[in-house]
């Protein structure tokens, strides 16, 4: 069953998009008689532990690793505290790698007469946004390419989160959301 979704007072409801696979209707803004509903997409780095958890199991392999250590040292066994610092080291360095990546995503909208596109990678963030009238989604030769968005020069690249396989319906769904929207926008009789 479709949403039905809120425009302004002086407009009809309309009905969100179709199904999407990927993508999640969002809420409606009454800012505008064009714009009927908002589409987000958010792909992210498929990751087992939260940073906050991993620090967690860091610290739990702390306590246990230089318990046993500090047990061996009072028993005699003076190299073994020294190994376990190195251990605990090596394995925090990465770990703090591992947690640093685990927040990585893409995320993309689509409302009022704009696609915007986000990454976040590392602590690292880059935008772009395109309109979505002259935006062009397209998937390289390849099936293990990305997603690429590309307006008036500026070229960005998306799906990085994404199975190689699944990225031919990404671009699809993204083409057909982006084209409704366009078909919903434009001028209406003049």
């Amino acid at each position: 069953m479709q949403k039905l979704c809120c425009m302004s007072a002086s407009t009809p409801i309309e009905k969100a998009p179709a199904p999407l696979q990927f993508g999640r209707v969002g809420k409606c803004s009454t800012v505008s008689d064009h714009d009927a509903v908002r589409i987000d997409w958010v792909l992210k780095r498929n990751c087992s532990m939260s940073p906050k958890q991993v620090l967690a199991v860091y610290a739990s392999l702390c306590v246990i690793s230089l318990a046993v250590a500090a047990c061996f040292w009072f028993l005699g066994a003076r190299l073994v505290m020294p190994f376990a610092w190195a251990e605990l080291l090596l394995v925090g360095g990465m770990l703090l790698l591992y947690a640093r990546h685990a927040d990585d995503a893409e995320h993309l909208a689509l409302q009022t007469g704009r696609l915007t596109v986000e990454w976040r990678g590392g602590g690292r963030i880059e935008r772009a946004e395109f309109l979505p009238e002259w935006v062009r989604i397209e998937l390289r030769n390849d099936e293990r390419s990305l997603i690429e968005l590309s307006d008036r020069g500026r070229v960005f690249e998306v799906g990085r989160f994404i199975r190689p396989e699944l990225r031919r319906a990404l671009a699809e769904e993204l083409r057909a959301a982006v084209r409704q929207h366009a078909v919903r926008s434009a001028p209406r009789g003049v």
